[in-house]
């Protein structure tokens, strides 16, 4: 299939080059001179190298947020933040088709879905564009004696570290950098090694709207050398970090040494509870792709399905088939539905819970292997996968895979489902499918999730906080609250009298 063409103004072609990282509003190269590769996950070509950085690396892109952040962005009014972001906004859509493909060809996504991300990301800088003339403290009638008024101010924090990584490059870095301008503060952003090319894209964008040097710095390098050094860094004010929940505990342990700010959206294993009175033809698609969708690389995945046991053997069929039919193949055909895992790493880490779920004693209904035929025998390539006769025990039903891979579990009352659905360290997301109002309101309320989704999945819009309960983090994403983990309140008494 020929693919659609869309005009592309190359900013940055990848085509193998070695790319510099940004730092103080220039380009530089790690001080140590080291480099590593980043391959296209769909047919194992090096697209480029970039910096290899470090400590001194982070030392210096601290060093710079922290001057920008004392000096003239400081004096940035917020109307003036807010016409910057609309100026990112409009570039980005100027540039969405080359920034699609970016992400295309650095992690697998297909380009149907980076593309289709525009209005969400363009939407939430216009978002924090709004915000950023909306921060205002409150006047508060205070009980001390004579005339003193009280009154809080709503500050930025300060320097922002924030770790990304490699399952949604373009969304996650502006989640990260876009309240960080609207409410003053400066970034130091490290993606993952696995995707580093389009947040360096974003830095591109970036400079070319005006951003004062030192705001947004973006620093490529691995986790243990890079984005350790700057969990710990002193000079770093908050940690906001997108990843796994082992990663995020040793950002905690690391955020201790000047107790810095940290807000955590860590992983997950989110159940989706399908009801017998369920519209099937609207739950079959949208149940699978809560997991197939990026290959299943998404913090969000609905892994565990929880299907009603007079309608489970059915709609096992139903997803089965559903799954045989997705195309699979390299991301930037736009007719791909299915793109590849992004590395060989985590194809093996997938590949390790195939064999575990069937050495468990589950049945493996489809998929289950590695795809090596024809184009995809150089990708890191699984098949959709549906397991049944899962039990919660087994290690397929309680550990996140990150990968195409759905546990197909019974119930057989709504109590039982929510207290199975809950029985996991996790809490990030839920997604529940029924016509009764009555039911989906019930189960919205009980099961302990930061999102809920009701005969809907993958629903995430900017005025609305995202975030997780337990073991999958704390602080939100979106709306009034996202804005509110970068400010810091100060309480002001004036003596009048």
């Amino acid at each position: 299939m020929t693919i659609a063409q869309t005009p592309v103004s190359l900013r940055r072609p990848i085509d193998g080059r070695h790319r510099q990282m940004f730092v103080d509003g220039a380009w530089v190269d790690a001080r140590s001179g080291r480099t590593m590769e980043t391959r296209n996950p769909a047919t194992g070509a090096v697209i480029a190298t970039v910096p290899r950085s470090d400590r001194q690396d982070i030392e210096l892109a601290v060093a710079a947020a922290r001057k920008a952040f004392d000096g003239p962005w400081s004096r940035f009014k917020p109307y003036e933040r807010q016409v910057l972001l609309l100026k990112i906004a409009d570039l980005f859509e100027k540039h969405w088709e080359e920034i699609s493909r970016s992400d295309t060809t650095d992690m697998g996504m297909p380009i149907v879905r980076t593309r289709a991300n525009r209005n969400r990301v363009i939407g939430m800088l216009r978002y924090y564009a709004g915000m950023a003339t909306s921060l205002h403290g409150e006047t508060i009638e205070n009980s001390l004696p004579g005339e003193i008024v009280s009154f809080t101010r709503k500050e930025p924090v300060g320097v922002v570290g924030a770790i990304i990584p490699w399952n949604a490059p373009t969304a996650a870095s502006i989640w990260k950098i876009g309240p960080a301008l609207a409410t003053g503060c400066t970034v130091v952003l490290k993606p993952s090694e696995e995707a580093p090319l389009t947040p360096l894209l974003i830095a591109d964008i970036m400079n070319e709207a005006g951003v004062p040097p030192g705001v947004v710095n973006i620093v490529t390098g691995t986790g243990a050398e890079a984005g350790a050094a700057l969990a710990e860094h002193m000079g770093v004010d908050k940690i906001v970090f997108t990843g796994s929940t082992a990663t995020g505990q040793s950002i905690v342990r690391a955020s201790a040494g000047n107790l810095k700010r940290v807000s955590l959206e860590l992983g997950g294993k989110s159940p989706v509870i399908v009801c017998a009175d369920a519209d099937l033809d609207r739950a079959v698609p949208v149940a699978a792709m809560s997991v197939f969708a990026n290959s299943g690389q998404i913090c969000i995945a609905g892994s565990r399905l929880f299907v009603e046991r007079s309608i489970h053997d059915e709609f096992v069929e139903r997803l089965a088939a559903h799954a045989k039919g997705l195309r699979i193949g390299d991301g930037i055909d736009p007719a791909t539905e299915i793109g590849p895992l992004v590395s060989e790493k985590q194809l093996q880490r997938v590949a390790s819970y195939l064999e575990a779920g069937t050495a468990e004693g589950a049945t493996l209904v489809t998929g289950g292997t590695r795809l090596v035929e024809g184009a995809l025998a150089a990708g890191n390539f699984v098949a959709p996968t549906v397991f049944a006769h899962v039990t919660d025990d087994m290690k397929i039903a309680r550990e996140e895979i990150f990968g195409p891979v759905i546990s197909a579990l019974p119930f057989d009352t709504l109590d039982e489902a929510v207290e199975r659905a809950n029985n996991t360290p996790y809490g990030l997301a839920a997604g529940v499918f029924t016509r009764n109002v009555a039911t989906a309101h019930q189960l919205s309320r009980k099961i302990r999730a930061g999102s809920v989704w009701v005969n809907t999945y993958h629903a995430i819009d900017p005025a609305v906080p995202f975030g997780g309960y337990k073991m999958s983090g704390y602080g939100r994403e979106g709306g009034v609250e996202h804005l509110d983990e970068y400010l810091n309140t100060k309480g002001v008494f004036i003596k009048i009298d």
